[in-house]
């Protein structure tokens, strides 16, 4: 998302920094219509960058720090694993040792080291079974909670691309009107450009050697 929003961004600088560079072009001095055509360009161009940067800050606040709040959760969670697994291998170690002590022969010594180690085990068990309750109780609610965090963000970032995209849709349109010369067709401007580049080629300074 972040990629996106910064290519949106540069997208929208340079198409105002072409405009910009038309504007300072000797031609605009040269050619009142080609001044005006440029001038409503440029005019089009930092409206267009003013609602492509409204659009970025919509998402930055309502889609991408939103995002990035989630993903801080995560290594608290990864340390609760962590933790959980740790409680695990001390567990089994202690009832590993309870048991080697259950299987030899009930002297006096045995009975005590038996005693001891049953001791030892039990806070420990005690231990991991919170953690992995804990575990076993709200994993689930937070796998389960993603899409009811994550949809906000997601009508966020629609209605800012439709916002956005109508304003392009009235913006060029007006640009359009501007520009445009009656009974012009596409088809018409093709051929009269090709005519004006072959006229071009034929100069001595561009033709081939």
């Amino acid at each position: 998302m972040k990629k996106s929003t910064d290519a949106d961004l540069a997208m929208s600088k340079s198409a105002v920094k072409i405009s910009l560079d038309l504007l300072s072009n000797p031609l605009c001095e040269q050619d009142q219509d080609f001044l005006n055509m440029v001038t409503a360009l440029d005019t089009a161009m930092k409206r267009m960058d003013a609602f492509n940067q409204e659009k970025v800050n919509q998402i930055q606040k309502t889609v991408i720090e939103p995002l990035k709040k989630f993903g801080s959760v995560f290594p608290s969670l990864n340390m609760a694993v962590k933790r959980r697994e740790q409680a695990l291998q001390d567990y089994r170690r202690l009832q590993a040792k309870v048991e080697k002590y259950e299987e030899k022969e009930k002297t006096g010594p045995v009975l005590a080291k038996l005693h001891q180690a049953r001791e030892e085990l039990r806070p420990v068990r005690d231990d991991f079974e919170a953690k992995n309750k804990q575990l076993l109780d709200e994993m689930p609610r937070f796998y389960n909670s993603r899409l009811d965090y994550f949809q906000p963000s997601f009508e966020s970032l629609i209605r800012a691309q439709v916002v956005y995209y109508s304003e392009m849709h009235k913006i060029f349109g007006d640009l359009t009107q501007q520009l445009d010369q009656p009974g012009h067709p596409d088809e018409q401007r093709e051929r009269e450009n090709e005519a004006k580049l072959s006229e071009l080629r034929a100069l001595s300074i561009v033709a081939d050697d």
